[in-house]
């Protein structure tokens, strides 16, 4: 499964010089847990996440007993610029799900955004990712067995059966064909296997 099949399209992205409690409400009413950060041509020049917000948003209480405040202690940053990450991990649209994962796992993200040409065109998440796993057996195998009368409406046929995400293809229609039918197949968000039996 490629990005592009699972990625959300409508990004709601932040500037650099907008508010730490802009960002804050956005993120928020999107029920969002992360935002790609535009430079002045549209480039992405960062990431913004709630935890990010969060760390910015508070200046220390002087009514906490336990506080300390220095002198020289400078308030909380008031802009997305200041807590933003500038180390953003990307994808492509034609980024395969697996190398996705393997990313978001190594680096700790939640979400990522989607590249094309440099301008972000996605944001993929975990939610996305198990909203797509999400899917019922019998949805899917309705969506396998409409995907493969699409491309042989005069046959051959396959009898489909999914079972916890993994599709069973019974019957042969020669190499070829059974190989076009395992690809189909496999483009179905929420397929993690095809077999033939």
């Amino acid at each position: 499964m490629l990005v592009h099949e699972v990625m959300s399209t409508t990004v709601v992205t932040l500037r650099r010089e907008d508010s730490i409690r802009r960002a804050i409400r956005r993120l928020y009413s999107k029920n969002i847990t992360a935002a790609p950060v535009l430079g002045d041509h549209g480039e992405l020049v960062g990431i913004v996440s709630e935890m990010d917000l969060l760390c910015g948003a508070f200046d220390p209480d002087p009514r906490a007993g336990h506080l300390v405040i220095r002198a020289f202690e400078e308030p909380a940053p008031r802009q997305v610029g200041s807590v933003m990450s500038t180390n953003v991990v990307t994808v492509t649209e034609t980024t395969d799900a697996t190398v996705l994962v393997d990313l978001m796992i190594a680096r700790m993200v939640k979400s990522v955004p989607v590249l094309r040409d440099e301008q972000v065109v996605g944001m993929v998440s975990r939610r996305d990712l198990m909203a797509m796993l999400a899917a019922s057996d019998e949805t899917l195998q309705e969506t396998v067995a409409e995907a493969l009368r699409e491309q042989f409406p005069s046959g051959p046929s396959w009898d489909v059966t999914v079972k916890e995400g993994e599709v069973e293809l019974r019957g042969h229609a020669g190499e070829h064909l059974d190989q076009i039918a395992d690809l189909l197949a496999r483009t179905v968000p929420g397929v993690s296997r095809v077999r033939h039996s």
